[in-house]
């Protein structure tokens, strides 16, 4: 029987991986896996975006963890309807998630779970980790546009090209910036233009903040996205 692919290239995988910030000991990342209507060609789909499968890491085990989602095709499931291949996408928050802030917010919410008869303890957890965020590495921009260019000239002068990574994805980019960096950067050039606005006016940015990324080197429907600049 085959399997499902999530891991496309192995190689970029780790790459990215080590790119990751390294975490502290009360932190850990928080990764999701979804099925994508937008991504499929399969007409059954319903939903656009399905949660299939969430889970918080380490560093270190994050490349077994995502393996352990490549199991037998068809056995990942919306209902009865088995998920088709392409319509797979993995995604991480790039910023560490605080398990000690996600504890306590959860310890705030079990009252109101037995109130409202709801015991989905997991699924609550699981909603405090994503929500806990521990401290800002990167300042993530989804840019839904490809037909400018991301990491130019310009990006190198407003914010210092020491700054910035970018991740090409199915539908764009993802513009990742270190604040401090880009901050440090504004102060040397003795410029008081706030940054982030620069970047929302000058990209078409769909969102932006703390955000979930699509997950370099494995599939994103079909997909691999790929540094295009790495810092």
């Amino acid at each position: 029987m085959n399997n499902y692919q999530v891991i496309a290239d192995e190689e970029k995988l780790n790459q990215f991986i080590d790119w990751l910030p390294d975490l502290g000991e009360d932190e850990k990342y928080y990764v999701c896996l979804f099925s994508r209507k937008k991504y499929s060609d399969d007409k059954r789909l319903k939903s656009d975006k399905v949660q299939l499968r969430r889970f918080a890491s380490s560093k270190e085990r994050l490349i077994d963890k995502i393996r352990q989602l490549e199991i037998p095709a068809g056995y990942w499931k919306l209902d009865s309807l088995e998920v088709p291949q392409d319509s797979l996408a993995l995604y991480i928050s790039v910023n560490p998630r605080c398990m000690k802030k996600a504890t306590e917010m959860m310890g705030k919410r079990c009252w109101d779970l037995i109130k409202s008869n709801n015991y989905n303890l997991h699924s609550e957890a699981m909603s405090c980790i994503q929500q806990a965020k521990s401290r800002t590495c990167y300042v993530d921009f989804d840019i839904d546009d490809k037909s400018k260019e991301v990491g130019s000239e310009w990006l190198d002068q407003e914010i210092g090209k020491d700054s910035y990574s970018v991740v090409e994805t199915r539908g764009g980019f993802h513009l990742l910036v270190q604040p401090e960096l880009a901050s440090d950067y504004r102060k040397q050039a003795f410029d008081d233009r706030n940054w982030y606005q620069q970047i929302q006016k000058r990209y078409t940015v769909d969102q932006s903040g703390d955000q979930l990324l699509p997950v370099v080197g494995t599939f994103q429907g079909g997909f691999v996205p790929g540094f295009i600049k790495m810092t």
